[in-house]
């Protein structure tokens, strides 16, 4: 986390000044060395499929699937066009230097079992969207600490729906190894899939609604396919 220092001031004073493209700029910038380093740190490998569908500019609104902690850190290393915070659970605000990044690269900190305070979280993520700023939300609502995923919860999806911002469904399968599995920081293997933009413009409670049920199938659909490619290289290892 050191080596952010040198973005830090960077990312301030643009914030100060109301530069959105310059804060967003160096948010990106901070972001990858960041997430790259403790991947390397590690010994991770990762593995980015559908990389053609990473969008070029913003504002932007990534659901994905969330595994584990470690999912922070792949999806930050493989969404590497634009800047994006995260909709997160609020004590990850209280960790000491983690907790003020978290908070610097724009995210938005939500407690899980206050309904009341969850629905003005979102509301504050729509107004970053609006200023030009893009999020990703784990519509699970927390880690499944393994393969399969839970349920989508449709209220993540208003973060999307009502600015009528892009969808980027994104798959990730393998992250809960490094650390969930065993409780033990660990080096992994994890694979991150990019799936095709999803346009959420002038849509009926009817399209709204099934907007969310296709975005889930894509993403589990997704796992799927990354959980078979993962076990079928296993099977090739031991053969």
């Amino acid at each position: 986390l050191k080596r952010l220092n040198e973005y830090k001031s960077e990312i301030e004073d643009a914030k100060a000044k109301g530069d959105v493209e310059r804060e967003c700029r160096n948010i990106l910038m901070a972001e990858t060395v960041w997430s790259r380093d403790v991947l390397n740190m590690f010994g991770s490998e990762l593995v980015v499929h559908g990389e053609e569908n990473l969008p070029q500019e913003g504002p932007v609104v990534y659901i994905a699937n969330h595994q584990g902690y470690a999912d922070i850190i792949a999806y930050t290393a493989s969404l590497n066009t634009i800047q994006f915070g995260f909709v997160a659970k609020d004590n990850l605000g209280k960790i000491p230097i983690y907790g003020e990044w978290i908070r610097r690269i724009r995210s938005v900190l939500i407690k899980r079992d206050d309904p009341r305070a969850s629905l003005k979280a979102i509301d504050e993520g729509i107004e970053l969207i609006n200023q030009g700023f893009s999020l990703m939300i784990f519509p699970e609502g927390t880690r499944s600490k393994g393969p399969d995923p839970g349920d989508f919860k449709r209220g993540a999806f208003k973060l999307a729906v009502k600015p009528e911002v892009p969808i980027i469904p994104v798959s990730v399968f393998g992250s809960y190894k490094m650390y969930e599995e065993t409780g033990i920081l660990k080096g992994t293997r994890i694979d991150v899939m990019i799936h095709p933009r999803v346009e959420t413009k002038g849509l009926s409670r009817k399209e709204e609604k099934q907007l969310c049920l296709d975005v889930e199938k894509t993403v589990k659909d997704g796992i799927a396919k990354l959980r078979e490619l993962q076990n079928s290289l296993k099977d090739d290892q031991g053969k």
